[in-house]
C-alpha cells in the first residue's frame, strides 16, 4: 500500500491553515519544515498545522513539529495543532505518540479546524 503525503495550505480569518496527510517521516518532514517556513517567511504568523489524517509519525515528524514551535514563538506568533481524538483511520497516531513522549502539553491542541481558529478563551486543562 502506497501512502502519499501531502500538505495543502490556506487561510482562515487570521490563520495560515497547512492540511497535512499521509506518513510523516524521515522522508517526509523536510517538505513539512519548508511549507511552515515559508509561511513564516511570508509574514504569517499565526498557524495551524491540521494532522488529523496523518496516518503515522516517527521521530523526524516530532522533531519538525517542535522546531515549528520554536520558530512560531521567536516571531512572537501562534502555533495551534488539530489532533482529534479519533481521526486518520482509527484514531489520531500524532496524538498518540506526542502524548507517549511527554511533548503533547508543549502544543496548543484542538478537535477541529472551528476550534483551532477561533479566538475564544479556552478552560484551563490539568
Amino acid at each position: 500500500m502506497v501512502v502519499t503525503f501531502n500538505v495543502t495550505g490556506g487561510e482562515r480569518g487570521d490563520w495560515a491553515v497547512l492540511q497535512v496527510s499521509g506518513e510523516l517521516d524521515l522522508v517526509t518532514s523536510p517538505v513539512l519544515r519548508q511549507r511552515v517556513h515559508d509561511e513564516v517567511a511570508e509574514g504569517r504568523h499565526s498557524l495551524v498545522l491540521d494532522l488529523s489524517e496523518v496516518l503515522f509519525c516517527d521521530s523526524s515528524g516530532v522533531g519538525v513539529l517542535i522546531a515549528s514551535r520554536r520558530l512560531i514563538r521567536s516571531c512572537q506568533g501562534r502555533l495551534r495543532l488539530i489532533l482529534p481524538a479519533q481521526g486518520a483511520v482509527d484514531g489520531s497516531h500524532v496524538n498518540r505518540v506526542l502524548g507517549a513522549l511527554g511533548v503533547r502539553r508543549l502544543f496548543d491542541v484542538h478537535p477541529d479546524i472551528a476550534s483551532a481558529t477561533g479566538d475564544e478563551p479556552r478552560p484551563l486543562s490539568a
